[in-house]
């Protein structure tokens, strides 16, 4: 099959835009009629919202859009659906798989969670303790377990969950991959409270959880191998998210110096540029990454993108509140909600602030994510692990 060309591809847009106007269509719709045509994601297959385009394509399907005012999905809302849970499934999915989950997906009428890390196992993941055991007579798999950490788990519809099917086994060898229904009974959401007063995170609690198993993703046993898919899209969708020159957290710190020269100082002057150039090196180095992401899956690379995105927001936003003096310990409410998205540079600046903190803990520790640099990326020698070939039965806990 030859390849569509980007003209092509603008021709096929301008077809939806003339077949369903965005001033007179539905946005729920149009959103259903650019999937059927192919302009979700245009490097998935056809027939899932894509036309086996290259990835690079996504970027002139979504500038023509944007100019003609079409509707988007809301991706801050569904970010852990398009960033980890869609690429898993295209990947590990069952054709049957592939065909429930991705539309409704992408439409945002089912939002994802992501259930991995729990109140022993975070930073080490494979050592995660919520058991999976299968059923004789039916197949079920039924789970019992504690998540933590749980974004968007109380408007969640599914999640993506690993858990443990063989403890005998070493801790990476021993893991299955499921797909969860949030609505199944034996499943309770209970709010986390953060530093910010919102309650964006969950803990997760699974009794008596059935799934059957074909909400299995991949093989018993490989759920590390799958997860592994999963975590490294989560780093690319977290540290190289698509922003503009002066976006993302640097732009409220440029819009103050520029609209209030009475705060400004030498020093506060050059930490400033200082920052502005590593934020803009920073976004050229995801465009690059995203460059790369056109042969194939994402690789430890993206550890390197998060690690730095989480060190910037942190050192920005701390300039920000100095920068501020007393109007930067101002703070909006402190009034426990529950929000259905998480916005890193929304509110004012104390928010950012508290909520960067953060940043270097979500989507893989900092420290974690150095290793990952060192061993993968650099090929340092690995650290020394004498709990690799145990069986996780016999770990100490």
């Amino acid at each position: 099959m030859t390849a569509i060309t980007a003209d092509q591809l603008l021709a096929r847009v301008r077809g939806l835009l003339a077949a369903h106007p965005p001033a007179d269509t539905d946005r729920t719709d149009f959103l259903r009629a650019r999937f059927d045509a192919g302009l979700a994601w245009v490097h998935y297959p056809e027939g899932l919202g894509g036309l086996g385009a290259p990835r690079s394509l996504q970027a002139v399907v979504d500038a023509e859009l944007e100019a003609a005012g079409a509707p988007d999905n809301d991706p801050r809302r569904i970010g852990i659906g398009l960033g980890m849970a869609a690429p898993t499934i295209l990947a590990y999915g069952t054709e049957e798989q592939k065909h429930r989950f991705l539309r409704p997906l992408w439409l945002g009428e089912e939002v994802w969670c992501q259930l991995f890390s729990e109140p022993g196992a975070g930073s080490d993941l494979a050592a995660l303790g919520t058991r999976a055991v299968r059923e004789t007579d039916s197949g079920d798999w039924i789970v019992n377990g504690q998540k933590v950490w749980t974004s968007s788990a109380h408007t969640a519809r599914w999640a993506i969950l690993i858990a443990r099917t063989d403890p005998a086994l070493p801790k990476h060898q021993g893991i299955t991959y499921f797909l969860c229904d949030m609505h199944a009974p034996g499943v309770e959401v209970r709010p986390l409270r953060q530093i910010t007063g919102e309650a964006e995170f969950n803990e997760v609690f699974l009794t008596g959880v059935r799934i059957p198993d074909t909400h299995r993703l991949g093989a018993v046993g490989e759920g590390w191998a799958v997860a592994r898919t999963t975590l490294m899209n989560e780093r690319v969708s977290i540290g190289g998210m698509r922003i503009p020159r002066e976006g993302g957290m640097i732009a409220p710190v440029a819009a103050a110096w520029r609209d209030r020269p009475e705060l400004r100082t030498h020093a506060l002057h050059q930490r400033l540029l200082e920052l502005w150039v590593e934020a803009e090196v920073a976004r050229l180095t995801g465009e690059r990454l995203r460059q790369q992401l056109v042969a194939g899956q994402p690789g430890p690379e993206g550890s390197g993108m998060k690690l730095t995105f989480a060190r910037l927001n942190q050192e920005i936003s701390g300039l920000e509140v100095e920068l501020l003096a007393e109007d930067g310990l101002l703070y909006d409410d402190w009034t426990m909600r529950r929000p259905d998205g998480v916005d890193f540079t929304g509110r004012e600046a104390g928010y950012r602030y508290l909520r960067a903190k953060g940043n270097s803990i979500e989507g893989g520790t900092s420290e974690i994510l150095l290793n990952i640099v060192a061993e993968r990326v650099l090929g340092l020698p690995p650290e020394p692990r004498d709990d690799k070939d145990l069986a996780w039965k016999d770990l100490a806990r």
